[in-house]
């Protein structure tokens, strides 16, 4: 009987609360393959996903790879625990030439024998029906897995997948991420999700000078990063006024800043109404003229709950190799541009004082035009 095995992560590190991460996890799993008939229960360490249509075997892996907390799998043929069942099982693996090691893991203790006189016992069956393969132990081709669980059935595979890592999605409260359309926002969600925190997301627009076109990009994101997240509250939010005001009244080279400190308090509020406790941007330290080390401060200053910076330390190429990853590269560099560019300045501030920024910042009426901003919020479920 095929089944496929999986394997999940970090779980086991976790002490008395362990079984509600795993229940969250399970909760996850029939989530993410609601739409395939199969049968799911959780053995020791591990789940067994059975009665699955094994012409959708590979969407089901497919799925599952991407759930946050697994950490690997591998379809596994499953037989009652006998030292003849297992001896039967391995005589028939076909390793086409390849070389392979055998890995026993041994949560049953059923058999007196060590793991590695099995690996040797088991190894010699194997080779006496694979003339052509040899024996590698530090990098095979195959590695023959055999799985002795205490449920009283041994798992027997060949295959290991890696799954997406972490902790559960949903087991560390919701961040709200600011989603611009760029590189990099969907990758900090990424990686703040891949820790177990909810993602919603804002989206701030400035039509009609972005299009609507840059408003789609932005939902095709958010519909791309639901591979990994399941779901997406998308809060979108007008600041044409805002920056027409700040273009109207203040010193234009001060526009990035006081735009991203409306943004932040705009957010700000967004979060405590939808019951979200930290805030996540994909600012990276010294990429553009808004993530210095002051302006940054200068953002920072406006709000009083946690913002969560996940790429602050990688480079460029670092976040462009994890958007190819999780498929958001291709749209990220569609040219529709978001409201940031919208009366950008020829010489930004790059390292705003606080005093000159609370200078021109106080010849806005901020309440006012927070309230519109907060006044225009679209949502959209995805």
């Amino acid at each position: 009987m095929n089944v496929i095995l999986i394997r999940y992560g970090e779980l086991f590190l976790k002490g008395h609360n362990r079984k509600y991460f795993e229940q969250v996890l399970y909760k996850n799993i029939c989530d993410a393959l609601k739409n395939f008939k199969f049968s799911l229960k959780k053995i020791s360490g591990r789940y067994e996903l059975s009665d699955y249509d094994e012409n959708q075997e590979n969407l089901i892996i497919n799925k599952l790879t991407k759930i946050f907390g697994l950490h690997s799998l591998s379809v596994a043929t499953k037989i009652v625990t006998e030292l003849e069942n297992i001896n039967e099982e391995c005589a028939k693996i076909d390793l086409q030439g390849k070389s392979f090691r055998v890995s026993t893991n041994r949560a049953s203790k059923i058999f007196p024998v060590k793991s590695m006189q099995m690996n040797a016992d088991l190894g010699a069956i194997i080779l006496k029906n694979n003339g052509s393969s040899k024996v590698d132990l530090h990098n095979p081709d195959i590695d023959v897995i055999v799985d002795i669980r205490e449920n009283g059935y041994t798992y027997i595979s060949t295959n290991v997948v890696n799954c997406a890592g972490g902790m559960p999605l949903g087991t560390a409260g919701k961040g709200l991420l600011l989603l611009s359309g760029g590189i990099d926002s969907p990758v900090a969600g990424y990686f703040l999700a891949k820790r177990g925190l909810t993602v919603e997301a804002i989206h701030f627009h400035s039509y009609p000078y972005t299009s609507e076109l840059a408003k789609q990009k932005v939902i095709s994101l958010a519909e791309k990063m639901c591979d990994y997240l399941g779901h997406i509250k998308l809060h979108i939010v007008s600041v044409t006024h805002v920056q027409e005001e700040i273009h109207k009244k203040c010193d234009g080279d001060f526009m990035i800043t006081l735009l991203r400190r409306m943004m932040m308090r705009i957010s700000q509020e967004i979060a405590r109404k939808n019951g979200v406790g930290a805030l996540i941007t994909g600012e990276s330290l010294g990429q553009v003229a808004s993530q210095t080390l002051q302006s940054i401060n200068a953002t920072n200053a406006v709000v009083s709950i946690p913002v969560f910076r996940p790429l602050i330390g990688f480079d460029k190429q670092d976040i462009m190799e994890v958007a190819n990853k999780i498929g958001t590269y291709e749209i990220s560099i569609q040219p529709y541009e978001d409201c940031c560019t919208v009366f950008l300045p020829k010489n930004p501030v790059t390292k705003p004082k606080m005093d000159k920024v609370l200078k021109e910042e106080a010849k806005l009426n901020i309440d006012e035009l927070l309230q519109k901003s907060l006044n225009s919020e679209e949502i959209i479920e995805i």
